[in-house]
């Protein structure tokens, strides 16, 4: 089975917050009025990514990795049950809400698939857009109960102001919220598991208010300041023809910016699959054209290959 670079088709979500610069600015299509977010590398079951390219169009990305065998994946995700990881686009044309994700032990006890550690990184952004992270202070159980239960929550949370390029690492069971006016890449753990327990007293398509998750929520919460700045993990590093920077890196996934100029040279060794998505500008993948909003699957095993052409990039990988 011949190995190959995968243009991949993302399944749309269509969210109350949602806005439409993904449709307008990244070429994204839907039915929906409001396109939230885009589920760019997804085999999870609420919305699995599909093969537009070669010999396996039409196919769903999980049905592939089925098919070839999860060396495609490389070596580094043996370790893994399931695919590891799912990536998005996501524009918040308004407040999400607050919200948490458990952890692993939890939510494959209690919601039967992975916990979610992720990381945000800030494609674009508002000049007075802010997001909240954590918390100002640690506080007890008895006092985040209390609030939740006064409505005076926000009063304690760690709001901070956001600019283009800024990196968020939220590890599973901290706080946060993706404010209005921010469009972000988000890499995560293959998991749909949420825990809100905040919404702004929003109603749903049927008029109902939106279910809080409390208790859970209560369970799994770290009441304490977050541990990371809003800043990449690494320092930009300059090559033949690009810019490289580690955004974040932890057991389930490894980030980094590829700023292209003309041209770079990339690998997908036998470690990992590569996962590159394209956030600005456009060219060639190994001749197959790439614009702003569209990304690939790079099995393990391809080896070398080229990216041609002027963009910025999020490459993936499982480190």
């Amino acid at each position: 089975m011949k190995l190959y670079p995968m243009k991949l088709i993302a399944p749309c979500k269509d969210y109350i917050w949602g806005g439409n610069r993904l449709r307008r600015e990244f070429g994204k299509v839907s039915d929906a009025d409001k396109i939230a977010e885009s589920w760019e590398l997804s085999c999870h079951k609420d919305g699995e990514s599909v093969i537009a390219n070669g010999e396996f169009a039409g196919t769903t990305l999980s049905a592939y990795i089925e098919k070839a065998g999860k060396e495609v994946l490389g070596i580094n995700c043996e370790k893994f049950e399931y695919f590891p990881i799912l990536i998005k686009l996501i524009d918040a044309k308004d407040n999400l809400s607050v919200q948490v994700h458990p952890n692993n032990e939890y939510a494959l006890r209690e919601e039967g698939e992975y916990g979610k550690t992720e990381m945000w990184y800030i494609v674009d952004c508002d000049s007075d857009a802010e997001l909240l992270y954590g918390f100002k202070n640690k506080i007890s159980k008895e006092e985040f109960e209390q609030r939740i239960k006064d409505n005076t929550l926000l009063e304690v949370t760690n709001s901070v102001k956001v600019h283009k390029g800024d990196v968020f690492f939220i590890e599973s069971g901290t706080l946060h919220a993706i404010g209005k006016g921010i469009l972000i890449a988000e890499i995560q753990q293959n998991s749909n598991t949420t825990y809100r327990i905040y919404d702004y007293g929003r109603v749903g398509a049927d008029g109902k208010p939106r279910q809080l998750h409390i208790k859970k929520a209560v369970d799994v919460t770290e009441l304490a300041p977050p541990r990371y700045s809003g800043k990449p993990a690494g320092e930009e590093v300059k090559k033949n023809g690009f810019t490289e920077q580690l955004l974040a890196e932890c057991d389930y996934f490894r980030v980094k910016k590829i700023c292209v100029e003309e041209k770079c040279e990339l690998e997908a060794n036998s470690t990992s699959f590569n996962s590159v998505l394209v956030i600005d500008g456009s060219g060639e993948l190994d001749g197959m054209e790439l614009k702003k909003g569209e990304s690939c699957f790079i099995p393990s095993g391809y080896g070398k290959y080229t990216f041609n052409g002027k963009a910025e990039l999020i490459l993936t990988d499982i480190g």
